[in-house]
């Protein structure tokens, strides 16, 4: 049975600033609160209705007290309350991205998975990019999470400081393959719907595309995610 006093706290990380005030996060689904707990992170709450989870900890409750509990639109099986993981400062990769204000958990989630993925150790994002500790990020991030020290702060201020060559992701840019990239850089990526703000624009004089090759050149963009992917591929094919 979950105490009134758990089910205050779930309530509370349902919101950005309790999340961020208390440093906790909640995380839901057998596949990523395995992975998390593989990679020895240690619960706050660990809460299953499967009689098998109890092994690793957890208290097992109502599916009905699942459902009430959960984030997503579908409860599923175990949901737990971790830690914000902690990172190893000295820990830089050649590539740093930038995310100016994206949207959708699912790209946020995808993107930080890329990072682990390409060794971007570091990830800024805008203060109006989703939070990557909202539930459905956590669960789409999986692992990964806890690999890519993630930062919300200002751009403007954090791009005029920064003496990295930048480059921004934007339909008009240079054609990525023609281009040399640097062996460090900064990449920045925009929102879903609108790209990188016309703000931020005005401080980058690099702008790279990624060019359509189909005979029936109709689809307006890229996924966000879709794209830094193929990006981060070149910036990191130098590094083989």
């Amino acid at each position: 049975m979950i105490s009134n006093n758990t089910e205050k706290l779930l309530r509370k990380l349902k919101a950005k600033k309790y999340r961020w005030t208390m440093e906790l996060f909640v995380a839901e689904g057998p596949k990523v609160v395995s992975e998390l707990l593989d990679l020895k992170m240690k619960p706050q709450h660990l809460f299953s209705d499967k009689q098998e989870w109890e092994s690793k900890g957890a208290t097992l409750i109502s599916s009905s007290e699942l459902k009430s509990a959960s984030q997503l639109e579908t409860s599923n099986e175990v949901i737990a309350v971790f830690p914000f993981p902690k990172f190893d400062k000295s820990s830089k990769s050649n590539v740093t991205l930038v995310l100016d204000s994206i949207n959708d958990p699912g790209n946020l989630g995808t993107i930080i998975r890329l990072c682990d993925w390409f060794g971007v150790t570091e990830l800024i994002c805008s203060l109006k990019t989703v939070d990557c500790y909202n539930a459905k990020v956590v669960q789409a991030s999986m692992g990964s999470l806890t690999r890519i020290s993630i930062h919300y702060i200002d751009l403007k201020t954090y791009l005029t400081a920064t003496k990295t060559p930048t480059f921004i992701a934007d339909m008009n840019g240079e054609n990525v393959y023609k281009t040399s990239l640097p062996k460090e850089g900064v990449l920045i990526m925009g929102n879903e719907a609108n790209g990188v703000s016309e703000e931020i624009k005005k401080l980058i004089v690099n702008k790279i595309s990624i060019p359509r090759f189909g005979e029936i050149q109709e689809t307006e963009s890229l996924n966000v995610a879709t794209a830094t992917a193929i990006l981060l591929s070149e910036f990191k094919r130098g590094c083989v």
